[in-house]
């Protein structure tokens, strides 16, 4: 997979990418990150990427042109599956829109800043607007460093145990059960005598019951949309 981030700061997303799962992950060459900076389009002088908004008003945005430029770039090298921007009053991200980006080729992510980017290249490029929740954050780039971390440990052989990421909350719409390790007491507190029984179908049924009654708890919302995705399915 390669991501294509066009970001006026690049230096911001570089971090996350170079420890852990993710530096593995892009050193074993399952996933490809490229940035590219508007700053490096723009025809002012100064390299200015942003400007006041026609119509008055508070915020500046990011100009039309250097982003146009940069994206024709791109797009004329490679074909592209996606290009998304990341923007609060964009579609909400979750596990299902990671697993299916987990199984593309090349995608772009657009981070804006300030006001946002000049809506031309909403309606002209962007493909995909993607939201990680209903708040308000500085730059497009923490949200595009969540949507990267998030799609690229689904791709085969970047988690060492590949059943892992099958296991996460929010895959089959249900939150991870609990979990617990070595020792099976400490202070009086027992680990459930089903999970030390060695009855691997007895655990799983456990875990089941567990992930149900927790997700009934804290997101039954969860539940309701399956029990919608369940009622589409036999209506067709």
């Amino acid at each position: 997979m390669r991501i294509d981030i066009v970001t006026i700061l690049p230096q911001l997303m570089e971090s996350p990418f170079a420890d852990s799962i993710m530096k593995r992950a892009l050193e074993a060459g399952h996933a490809e990150l490229h940035f590219h900076n508007p700053r490096d389009y723009s025809r002012d002088k100064h390299k200015k990427v942003d400007d006041y908004q026609f119509g008055g008003g508070a915020g500046m945005v990011m100009q039309v042109e250097p982003l146009a430029l940069l994206l024709d770039e791109l797009k004329n090298e490679r074909d592209y599956d996606e290009i998304i921007y990341m923007t609060p009053d964009g579609e909400r991200f979750d596990q299902r829109m990671a697993n299916f980006y987990s199984q593309k080729e090349n995608i772009i992510i657009i981070c804006g800043h300030y006001k946002g980017i000049d809506e031309r290249i909403r309606e002209h490029y962007v493909t995909r607007e993607v939201s990680i929740g209903d708040f308000v954050i500085s730059g497009g780039e923490l949200a595009a460093t969540v949507f990267c971390d998030a799609v690229i440990r689904l791709i085969p052989g970047v988690l060492n145990d590949e059943t892992s990421a099958l296991t996460d909350s929010f895959q089959d719409d249900l939150l991870a059960p609990p979990v617990y390790t070595r020792p099976a007491e400490f202070r009086g507190w027992k680990v459930p005598d089903v999970l030390l029984s060695g009855n691997f179908k007895k655990i799983e049924e456990w875990r089941h019951d567990r992930a149900l009654e927790k997700t009934r708890l804290r997101r039954p919302d969860l539940l309701e949309r399956e029990i919608e995705n369940n009622s589409e399915k036999n209506a067709k």
